[in-house]
């Protein structure tokens, strides 16, 4: 398969973009965005015009939910988020911010809430972690569904 197939820009069309996708593309020297959206219309508009990857941030606090900053941000405030951004589109890969303190607790406690977000239609999760608040067992280094994470 050519490189233009397998593009993340008038290449791929009819499945959702997956991390391997992503993988691709950066082994390709290939430039890709990620816009972040909260709703269905932002959502649509951004899969439209082929933004290959949407994030859900826990920004949301800040610019939608009426919070002072992105701390007070909660699992159920996002869940309904990305669940909207998820069924309104077809092609971008869906990843889910993790708000702060729903996954610093354990490997365990952020599988559990990776697999919350992945239940309501996220395909990744975001993580961010300094000073090795998050410990890297089997289950947080390679857990069972595609994640990002910036460790400090």
């Amino acid at each position: 398969m050519s490189d233009t197939l397998n593009s993340l820009y008038g290449g791929i069309t009819s499945r959702r973009v997956t991390t391997r996708d992503l993988q691709d593309a950066k082994d390709r020297g290939e430039k890709w965005a990620m816009l972040t959206s909260y709703d269905m219309l932002t959502a649509q508009l951004f899969d439209e015009v082929g933004i290959p990857v949407l994030l859900v941030g826990d920004s949301a606090g800040n610019n939608v939910l009426g919070y002072e900053n992105t701390v007070p941000v909660t699992i159920e405030d996002l869940l309904p988020l990305v669940r909207a951004v998820a069924r309104s589109t077809a092609r971008p890969l869906v990843v889910a911010d993790l708000p702060f303190g729903s996954y610093q607790e354990s490997p365990a406690q952020a599988l559990h809430t990776g697999v919350r977000f992945l239940q309501v239609g996220a395909q990744a999760v975001k993580l961010e972690a300094a000073g090795g608040c998050c410990p890297r067992s089997s289950s947080s280094s390679s857990p069972a569904y595609p994640s990002w994470g910036t460790w400090a």
